[in-house]
């Protein structure tokens, strides 16, 4: 990436950027850049699409020779950033909170912004779901005045950097200098780290230089450059570290994730040295010693936050990480998927009245949430540390109507041996299945833990195509 002939710009610090940003979006029309662009994450918005949104965002933000302003958006509404306290700790260090993100509550209404005046960066997923696609893409509604029979407007999506199957949905050839990186990773945050270093490391070099020819090391509200450094590694180490257990879990660490890793940390020491510095086998040690950051320490407070569902009902245990789709033309069929990082036996105690396992009122709650949400199939996934070491699954799957109880039927077939299912508690769980317009639903234990939702949710999809089709 070349610099040669761009104005240096002084650097915003982190909570600088995102008050600008939401700023900008705040704006009257006529005072905000046209068309916005916006980088978001997927529907889950669990910590990797919510921090590789805002550190991409920053860094493209920070990108010459343009340097245009990039909106990260939080794909969820502002209720529900209080059921991720693990963002308080990634958040805290750089003096913001939750509430500094932008989010889907914080788009401009129907009408005030149309879908042909914004440019999309997907990360961590790479076709829209959801709100988003129903406001800006192939759902949006026209525009004030559009005349009947025309095409509905589509907002542009202009990149793209994700970990999961290509669904095909982000254009091939994309606007120059805009990435279309799709490719399998621990997480998706190592990828934005790849993507951007040589952007990272050139906000030291275009930094504006002083009388005496020194490059001045201080944001724009006075924050030290290297506590930004700082600030932003913690954002780009806490999705890696969680998705791939601190570089521990063999079955979802790539060399990527390392390199990402081993990187940021040693970016993090020379910025608190004053130095360039690179990624080195002592990496880990060294950034221990800058802004009080320890590897483990850090990964143990994040997964302590991550899996506790004190003070949560069933309502928020669902959506509290959640993705929907839908497959067929004419009359679609929904799936909604929650993954909790407890066991189902846990979970329905520790979200339950009194610290009492509550069954009956945990199915009421996900019948609730599978009418509130639209839903053929909900289904639960849930992941947790497995006695003796590793990791351990269960997959609830429960087809509410006759066409989900099909997908149901489908899956277990084609899938269950696949995935080592096996019944849970002897059956305790399920029901229905001899009349099939009434529903069905079963529960397994999961003897292929390498499957995340990641694996299960085309599984589930290519099922439903199976049913859309009949």
């Amino acid at each position: 990436m070349s610099t040669v002939g761009t104005s240096p710009v002084t650097r915003s610090s982190l909570k600088s950027f995102l008050a600008k940003a939401k700023n900008a979006l705040a704006s009257p029309a006529s005072q905000r850049p046209s068309p916005l662009t916006f980088v978001i994450g997927n529907e889950s918005a669990d910590l990797d699409s919510l921090c590789s949104a805002v550190l991409l965002a920053y860094l493209r933000t920070h990108t010459p020779p343009h340097h245009t302003l990039h909106i990260p958006v939080s794909n969820l509404p502002r209720p529900d950033l209080a059921l991720r306290p693990e963002l308080g700790a990634v958040l805290g260090p750089a003096g913001l909170r939750p509430d500094d993100l932008i989010t889907l509550s914080d788009l401009p209404p129907r009408g005030a912004l149309r879908p042909r005046d914004t440019r999309w960066l997907l990360v961590d997923h790479n076709a829209p779901t959801g709100e988003l696609a129903e406001r800006y893409f192939s759902g949006a509604a026209a525009a004030p005045g559009q005349a009947k029979g025309k095409e509905k407007e589509e907002g542009a999506i202009v990149g793209c950097i994700d970990h999961h199957d290509d669904e095909g949905v982000v254009p091939r050839h994309l606007p120059a200098g805009q990435p279309r990186v799709i490719e399998r990773c621990g997480s998706c945050a190592s990828l934005v780290v790849e993507h951007c270093r040589e952007a990272w490391e050139a906000l030291a070099r275009e930094a504006p230089a002083r009388a005496d020819g020194a490059r001045l090391a201080v944001c724009d509200d006075g924050t030290p450059a290297a506590e930004c450094d700082a600030h932003l590694g913690r954002l780009a180490l806490a999705p890696i570290l969680v998705d791939t257990a601190a570089l521990g879990a063999p079955d979802r660490t790539t060399a990527a994730d390392v390199r990402a890793a081993e990187w940021v940390e040693a970016k993090m020491l020379a910025s608190h040295a004053g130095a360039d510095g690179s990624a080195g086998a002592n990496s880990e040690k060294a950034a221990s010693r800058a802004d009080g950051y320890d590897r483990a320490a850090f990964y143990a407070a994040l997964t302590r936050l991550k899996t506790s569902l004190r003070g949560l009902s069933y309502r928020d245990v669902l959506r509290k990480d959640y993705k929907r789709w839908s497959e067929g033309a004419d009359a679609p069929i929904a799936v909604g998927i929650s993954s909790v990082p407890r066991s189902l036996a846990d979970a329905l105690r520790e979200a339950g009245a009194d610290d009492k396992e509550d069954r009956a009122s945990f199915l009421a709650a996900l019948r609730a949430w599978a009418e509130e949400q639209r839903l053929d199939v909900a289904a639960v996934m849930t992941v947790f540390p497995a006695e003796g070491g590793g990791i351990a699954r269960e997959l609830l799957v429960w087809g509410v109507n006759g066409r989900g109880a099909g997908v149901v039927g489908e899956f277990a077939r084609r899938f269950g041996a696949r995935l080592g299912l096996e019944t849970w508690e002897g059956g305790e769980m399920d029901e229905g299945g001899e009349e099939p317009e009434r529903g069905w639903r079963l529960c397994w234990r999961q003897g292929d833990v390498s499957c995340s939702r990641k694996q299960v949710a085309p599984m589930l999809r290519e099922a439903m195509r199976v049913v859309a089709r009949l």
